[in-house]
């Protein structure tokens, strides 16, 4: 009885605490409202409507939207096309990911060195990701054009390929050449972050070095790859998210062909939501998706975390 009345004061005075510091910070709060206020219809609202389609029979066109409880799940587990979807987006992100950190630090290391026109070259290698996707997708399409592509005019001009390849029509050649577009397009991004990370490393680690009689071999090896851990941790949870996401240029360039090869969870997604008005099944699969990367996620975060023994 006696604590319980000690309590109810201490919890008074820390709820009149919180109103008078919400006051005095009034205008933290009216800027912040507008981009909470988007959030919370755009983001929050519409996830939970997703979640609440994923448990009914959904479609656009019928008036009958029935509970279904977990069925729309179960028949996700089951489908082969999904299996496909998420075979192919595998195929995509082991494909891109190391293609496009590689090459990002390549150049990054490059471009970290004192180099006439370094400026000149970061802006060129960037311009890819501040591009529009629809329009590189647009341009890459006739690049890769079976007919008219410029690709093919070189290849056999310099005598490699005897006879145009269609390079988005071929089962084994479309994922390639969608892959290879990915990586031009997001390879400024990952030169940027690891330009970052390599500026944020004391000079005095290589000066040291030098004295000891270490190579520029053994310094990248031992120094620069090393303190770039938390840098290819954060470009490779990020790259993972996207490119479970990849959706442009899938449905410019190749529409999820030939053959289905080329057909990743967004784009699987989105056939049943807008092809065949499937909202329901197609909110399920928006759910598993999230699921999925929300244990990729922590799966690398654990693995990579310091100390647990990752390589980076």
């Amino acid at each position: 009885m006696a604590t319980h009345e000690v309590a109810a004061p201490a919890r008074a005075r820390r709820r009149r605490t919180v109103r008078q510091d919400m006051r005095r910070e009034w205008s933290a709060y009216a800027f912040l409202s507008p981009g909470l206020i988007l959030f919370t219809i755009f983001t929050l609202a519409a996830l939970a409507f997703s979640f609440y389609l994923s448990f009914h029979s959904w479609s656009i066109i019928e008036s009958y939207k029935p509970f279904v409880g977990m069925q729309n799940y179960k028949d996700a587990l089951s489908d082969p096309d999904l299996g496909q979807a998420v075979i192919n987006t595998g195929y995509f992100t082991i494909g891109s990911i190391p293609l496009t950190m590689a090459a990002g630090l390549i150049i990054a290391l490059m471009l970290n060195q004192q180099i006439w026109g370094r400026a000149i070259f970061r802006a060129i290698f960037y311009l890819p990701v501040i591009t529009p996707m629809v329009v590189s997708s647009i341009v890459w399409k006739f690049i890769y054009n079976g007919d008219y592509g410029i690709l093919n005019y070189y290849l056999q001009n310099i005598g490699l390929v005897h006879h145009p390849i269609s390079w988005l029509s071929d089962p084994n050649l479309a994922m390639p050449a969608v892959i290879i577009m990915s990586v031009w397009q997001n390879l400024g991004f990952a030169m940027v972050i690891y330009l970052a990370g390599l500026q944020s490393i004391p000079q005095s680690y290589y000066e040291a070095a030098r004295v000891d009689g270490a190579n520029s071999v053994q310094q990248l090896l031992r120094i620069t790859i090393p303190l770039l851990a938390p840098t290819t941790l954060f470009l490779v949870v990020t790259s993972v998210i996207g490119s479970f996401q990849v959706f442009t240029q899938i449905y410019i360039m190749t529409n999820g062909g030939p053959v289905g090869r080329t057909n990743t969870i967004m784009y699987f997604i989105y056939q049943n939501a807008f092809q065949f008005f499937k909202m329901g099944y197609a909110s399920a699969l928006s759910v598993l998706l999230m699921l999925m990367l929300g244990v990729f996620t922590i799966l690398q975060l654990r693995i990579y975390r310091p100390g647990s023994g990752g390589d980076l």
